[in-house]
Parts: structure tokens; C-alpha cells; sequence
């Protein structure tokens, strides 16, 4: 492993390396088994090959207040460097403060984090922290400019501090938060660990065992009712001084706005911070009413389903295929010799309706309606020319809609359709809509008639077709397709699958935090 101590050895070494991704782990040394895991996880994230790692080390003066530790914090250089070449790191960045700050402190040009996410937690107890913290790592970002950037959760405020600064910016690099590494006895692992001594460090382990007891009287248990959010904070409070602990906060925010919350509702964090003789420990949980939902939404032959059902199995997590729900009904519809379009007609059809998605012996899904299994039926061209015009109606979407509903109360499960992240799950941890251009969408599904066996019409009349099905879908009364608001929106022309679940993990990275991850090895 190489160590560069100047800008010069550091452009040297970058336009020397390849082509490979380059990730880079932000550290300020005094490394240890938490950063070990960042670097290692750096090694094998990303599905571009292997991708080289660099870490740096650099004691930070911008983000130290005045009455803080700059002097005494932990510098050991030697030791980072066989701690990150053991990890698998292939080069370490460790510049001296006029290196990296050569136009001095005073006339450094800053970068000002919003204020709304540095009002609250550590930001109130730590003036100009967030702002030193955001300067060193957009100059740091402008000198390396690498593929992704790993940062972990233990300091969530500052993760999304740096996802917001990253993503206003527009910095070409993807944001990665990474799992909190811990002691035994539950103490996440800290730099400032070290200055702890003999009583100090049982007393500093009470923090995580209070908020993890915290949280589950908040969500209640089989006996008990939850506890109300007001009342547990102060009483945590209590706790951690009864350890002797002297307390900067104990707030509740939303996990990605870091507003104040007042009750639990979606994606809450329930962090603490206090101080253990001369150390200052921080450490959160987080609290969700229900395990994460994921709503993909795009027009047809965008390849929803295909992608979905691979990254619900990635991640550990339900695949709900909607599309095939309103297939089975179209095609049950079409059995029954029902006019489609007459919902006076359809309606009927619904009382009583037996709709199942089950797990083939091969993997796959199933899919059957009152006792027929109709899973490759419901893909034929007739299914498909007509289930626009039956998913139109009221009494169809509200008799599917509740069923989804219900299904996804307990959360845990990837949902894709046409109105899932606005009519269906609106409170959904994450939306995307997943789109391609016609003619993108065309050339798959000639593909997949020609896999079924079904007779394959001309690209443009298949392009005419997807036009006219995006027309309906999109103008129809009742939970017409539309992109919501908090979606993001993901194209997929030229990507493979495994370059667009790639992407679909990230994001559900960037929007759950690890500790809530069915699948935390993912």
C-alpha cells in the first residue's frame, strides 16, 4: 500500500492506477476494526469490477469547536497505515494541514450545510462543526473525484449532512452509508474510545443498552403498551444521568430530514449524545411502525417485474408483482365473457374474488384466480391488449388496492405497478419510477413474445401499441400513472439487470438505514 503525503504524490498515484472505480473512505486516523469494515466493504461494493480503495487521514481543524480535543485527538500514522493495507486499502492519502489547506484556514472558501439539518442533535452542541466537516470532504471529493464515497452510520447526522451537500452540489459520486460496528457489550466503536479508562468504560456502555431498551418500549410487546414518545425521551435522559453520563441530548427526528417528530410515524431516530469523563459518545436507533416497503412504478415493458423480483430477493424482502394481480382479474374478466369496458358488467365479477400469488417450486411466482393457476396465461397479447382498459375502473382498483394494502401492512416487501407510490403505499421508504423509451420498451417485449411462443408484430406497430397503453394509463379517472413527487426516477435504456438492481440498492441504501435492512449482508 502506498502513503502520499502531498496534492503531487496523490495526482500522481490517481492518473497512474487504471481504470477501476475508485472508492475512498474519509477518515481522521486513530483507525480501528470500524474502519477496517468501511475499506472491506469498499473492496466489494460496486458490480464495475474490482475497485481500488483509498483511504485518508487527516485531523480536521475546521470541525473542531474551542474548547474541543484538535490537540490531543488519537494520531497515530504508522499504525493507520498497516490497519488500512490489512483491510485491502491500496493507497493512503495523509496530508499535513498547509498541504491540504494551502491558502490558509482564515481565507478557506466554505461550504455551508442547510441549516434545517444542522440545527438539531450534535449541531446544536457543536457550532461550525457540520460546516468544517462538509468543506474537508467537498475538497477532499474535488482532488480525488471518486466513483463512491463510504461514510458510516454511527454519525447519521453527518451522513446526511454529506448526502445533501453531495447531492446539491451535483458531485459525480455515489454516497454509501455503511452498518455501525460495535463492541461486545453494544458500544460503537470510536476513535475516542481510547481516552475511556476503568469505570468510565462500563458507564459508557449503558448508552446503546438504554436506547435499545428505549426502543423497544416504544414499539410496545405482546403484554405491554408502547410507551409515548414524549415521556420515553425524558425518561432516557433519566437513565443516562443515573449512569453518571452528562447528557447534550436525547431527540426523536425524522431519520432523513432530522426534524423534530412528536410521534412514531415512518422512519424515526432516536439518537443521544453524552459525555463519559473527557469522551463525548454518540449513538442512535432507529424505530419504524413496520418493516421498509419499496414502490417501483414506470410504464409497461420498462421491466418492472423482471428487476423487481430480483431485487426483492436480493434484499430479503416480498415481491408483490400488482401488474399480475390486474392481469389475473383481465384475464378472469375475459373468461367469464364479460365486455372489458363495461364496469357495471366487471364488477360482479369481483364479489367473492379468490386472487393468489404464490412461490413456484422453481422460484418464480405464481398466480392464481379462483382456482385456476393462469401465471403464464395473464402474459398472452389478449391479457395484454385489454388490461388498461379493466384496470380503468373504480370497483377494480378498489377491490385490488385494498388487498395490497393489506399485504403490505406489516411491511417487508417490494411492490411494483402503475400507482404504488401514489394511491397504494404513499408513505413507502422508497419510490422509483422505472421507465425506458418506447422504442427500448418495444424491442423487449417483441423479445419476450418471442421467448413465450406468441407471434411477434412489427417494432412499430409494438411501438404504437406501448404509446396507446401509456396514453390510457395515464389518463384514466381513477389513480391515473404518474411519477410521484418523491420518487426517483430511473431510465433504463442500455443498463442490464444487474446495472439497474445495482442502482435500486443504492437507493434503498441511501433511504434505510443498515440496522432496518432485512438482508444487512447485502
Amino acid at each position: 500500500m502506498q502513503l502520499l503525503q502531498t496534492r503531487a504524490e496523490l495526482r500522481r498515484w490517481l492518473g497512474s492506477r487504471g481504470s477501476a472505480p475508485l472508492h475512498f473512505v474519509p477518515t481522521m486516523g486513530a483507525l480501528h476494526r470500524g474502519h477496517q469494515s468501511l475499506i472491506r466493504r469498499a473492496n466489494r461494493t460496486g458490480g464495475l469490477g474490482q475497485p481500488q480503495v483509498l483511504v485518508s487521514v487527516f485531523v480536521n481543524p475546521l470541525q473542531f469547536g474551542p474548547n474541543e480535543d484538535l490537540e490531543r485527538y488519537p494520531r497515530s500514522l504508522e499504525a493507520d497505515r498497516q490497519l488500512a493495507a490489512e483491510a485491502g486499502a491500496q493507497a493512503l492519502f495523509a496530508p499535513s494541514v498547509a498541504e491540504l489547506y494551502p491558502e490558509g484556514e482564515a481565507e478557506l472558501t466554505r461550504v455551508q450545510p442547510p441549516r434545517s439539518l444542522q440545527q438539531g442533535l450534535c449541531g446544536a452542541h457543536r457550532s461550525g462543526h457540520f460546516e468544517g466537516v462538509a468543506t474537508v470532504v467537498v475538497r477532499l471529493l474535488a482532488l480525488i473525484q471518486p466513483d463512491r464515497l463510504l461514510l458510516g452510520e454511527k454519525d447519521w447526522q453527518q451522513l446526511v449532512i454529506l448526502r445533501r451537500v453531495v447531492h446539491d452540489l451535483g458531485l459525480a459520486v455515489q454516497v454509501e452509508g455503511c452498518p455501525t460496528q460495535r463492541e461486545a457489550d453494544g458500544l460503537a466503536l470510536s476513535s475516542r474510545n481510547r481516552y475511556l479508562e476503568g469505570e468510565q468504560r462500563r458507564r459508557a456502555a449503558a448508552l446503546p443498552r438504554i436506547l435499545a431498551t428505549a426502543a423497544q418500549q416504544l414499539r410496545g410487546g405482546a403484554t405491554a403498551e408502547p410507551t409515548p414518545l414524549a415521556a420515553l425521551l425524558g425518561q432516557v435522559r433519566q437513565q443516562l444521568e443515573q449512569e453518571q453520563l452528562v447528557v447534550d441530548y436525547v431527540e426523536a427526528t425524522n431519520a432523513h430530514s432530522l426534524q423534530p417528530r412528536h410521534q412514531l410515524t415512518g422512519l424515526t431516530l432516536l439518537a443521544a449524545a453524552a459525555h463519559c469523563g473527557p469522551t463525548r459518545l454518540i449513538d442512535h436507533v432507529f424505530l419504524m411502525s413496520r418493516a421498509p416497503i419499496v414502490a417501483i412504478d414506470g410504464p409497461a415493458g420498462a421491466g418492472k417485474s423482471t428487476v423487481t423480483r430480483a431485487f426483492a430477493e436480493r434484499l430479503g424482502l416480498i415481491y408483490l408483482d400488482t401488474g399480475a394481480m390486474y392481469r389475473a382479474v383481465t384475464w378472469w374478466v375475459q373468461r367469464s365473457g364479460v365486455a372489458p369496458d363495461d364496469a357495471g358488467a366487471v364488477a360482479p365479477l369481483l364479489e367473492g374474488l379468490e386472487l393468489q400469488l404464490s412461490t413456484a417450486a422453481s422460484g418464480g411466482q405464481r398466480v392464481s384466480i379462483n382456482g385456476h393457476e393462469v401465471t403464464e396465461a395473464i402474459r398472452s397479447p389478449e391479457v395484454t391488449g385489454q388490461v388498461s382498459v379493466v384496470a380503468a375502473h373504480a370497483c377494480v382498483r378498489d377491490a385490488l388496492t385494498r388487498q395490497q394494502q393489506a399485504m403490505g401492512e406489516r411491511g417487508g416487501l417490494v411492490a411494483e405497478g402503475r400507482d404504488i407510490g401514489t394511491a397504494v403505499f404513499p408513505d413507502a421508504e422508497l419510490k422509483v419510477f422505472l421507465t425506458a423509451t418506447t422504442a427500448e420498451r418495444a424491442r423487449r417485449r417483441a423479445l419476450d413474445l418471442q421467448q413465450r411462443g406468441f407471434a411477434v408484430p412489427a417494432l412499430g406497430e409494438l411501438e404504437a401499441q406501448i404509446a396507446e397503453r401509456d396514453h390510457l394509463d395515464s389518463t384514466r379517472a381513477v389513480a391515473p400513472l404518474t411519477q410521484a413527487e418523491d420518487a426517483v426516477e430511473l431510465i433504463t435504456d442500455g443498463l442490464a439487470i444487474e446495472a439497474v438492481i445495482e442502482r435500486l440498492v443504492d437507493l434503498f441504501r441511501q433511504r434505510v438505514p443498515h440496522d432496518a435492512w432485512p438482508n444487512p449482508s447485502v
